[in-house]
């Protein structure tokens, strides 16, 4: 959990901070269909959500719109941008350069969002003579050096499993505090550190909880 922007006595759940992106995206798509203003009811409609848990998460980082008039939704967007540091630019890069590695790279989704990969790093000395997208790919020995001259503050993890938890290790020695990592473990990091593991298998494994009564 994180502190709250209103008062340092309130704590933010992290189920919350996790949904603030996904509040952002819809709202997003609202100003693309026209719309400037949505309700709570309307927003947890679209999130499968009750209005009053719209309310309630929103309410731990101010005020953002009048009882009966909704949220305007530019201004929420731009306040919860600030919320979860998405005013300022991330430098990012990226450990293990195979497909999923290269595919990352290319993925042009990333910038515009103010995530910019500006190095790759791969042990393979096949692949370090090339570039992905642009990108250098370094050797695992230039990594410290990098993340500083870099100014990098959150790297991805594209490595087999079994290598995973060391290349972790490595980034968070190194001063990482953000990381996503890709490879079908669950890593240990030490509190401070912030790690989101994306692992479509699992996904799908919760998704035919739903399904398997079909």
């Amino acid at each position: 959990m994180i502190h709250s922007n209103k008062n340092n006595s309130m704590f933010v759940p992290e189920v919350v901070v996790q949904r603030i992106p996904i509040y952002i995206r819809i709202l997003q798509e609202e100003l693309k269909y026209g719309n400037t203003v949505i309700s709570s009811k309307n927003l947890g409609k679209r999130l499968q959500m009750s209005s009053a848990q719209i309310r309630k998460d929103l309410s731990y980082f101010g005020k953002f719109g009048k009882q009966g008039q909704g949220y305007p939704i530019e201004f929420l967007v731009e306040k919860l941008k600030i919320v979860v540091g998405l005013g300022q630019k991330w430098n990012a890069c990226i450990v293990g350069t195979g497909r999923l590695g290269q595919a990352i790279i290319n993925y042009p989704g990333f910038s515009p969002e103010g995530f910019k990969i500006v190095a790759a790093f791969d042990s393979n000395n096949i692949k370090l003579d090339s570039s992905a997208d642009s990108i250098p790919i370094l050797g695992m020995e230039s990594l410290s050096k990098t993340i500083k001259q870099k100014s990098i503050n959150v790297a991805i993890v594209s490595v087999p499993a079994l290598e995973a938890q060391k290349v972790i290790d490595l980034l968070v020695f190194e001063g990482i505090k953000g990381i996503l990592n890709y490879a079908p473990i669950s890593p240990k990091v030490p509190n401070g550190v912030v790690i989101r593991n994306i692992d479509p298998i699992l996904s799908l494994q919760s998704m035919t909880y739903y399904l398997k009564e079909s």
